[in-house]
């Protein structure tokens, strides 16, 4: 079965476009708009890979909803790309990304180098243990 990625973002237009690419590519992909909605969502999909964005409901939603995620022993592991148009605020927090297995994208990026990040989140993350 393809790998299944989920796209945690509030931009309708951004998870439109992801989500069409990533199944153009042949992986699964499920929507998310509400980060702080999404932590449930995320332990019963137990997805392959998840592209979070950094700021949503509030300037902080995606990095806390990081933090939770790595901290759940079920989602510790899941690979995580994490994207934002906020260049300072990721550069300040990218060794720290780094150190959580985490991969760093600026927005806009082009779709080549999301794609290159996905493959590499992919062939490095360990299989799922269900």
């Amino acid at each position: 079965m393809a790998p299944l990625i989920a796209v945690v973002d509030d931009d309708t237009d951004f998870l439109t476009l992801l989500t069409d690419l990533l199944e153009g590519e042949g992986y699964r992909a499920r929507s998310l708009m509400v980060a702080g909605a999404a932590y449930q969502d995320l332990l019963a999909l137990r997805p392959d890979l998840i592209i979070l964005d950094v700021r949503m409901e509030t300037p902080e939603a995606g990095w806390q909803l990081l933090e939770l995620l790595k901290l759940t022993p079920a989602t510790a592991a899941t690979p995580v790309i994490m994207c934002s148009a906020d260049a300072p605020f990721l550069r300040a927090k990218e060794a720290h990304l780094l150190e959580r297995g985490c991969a760093v994208l600026e927005k806009p990026f082009d779709l080549d180098d999301l794609l290159r990040a996905v493959d590499d989140a992919l062939e490095r993350s360990p299989p799922h243990s269900d």
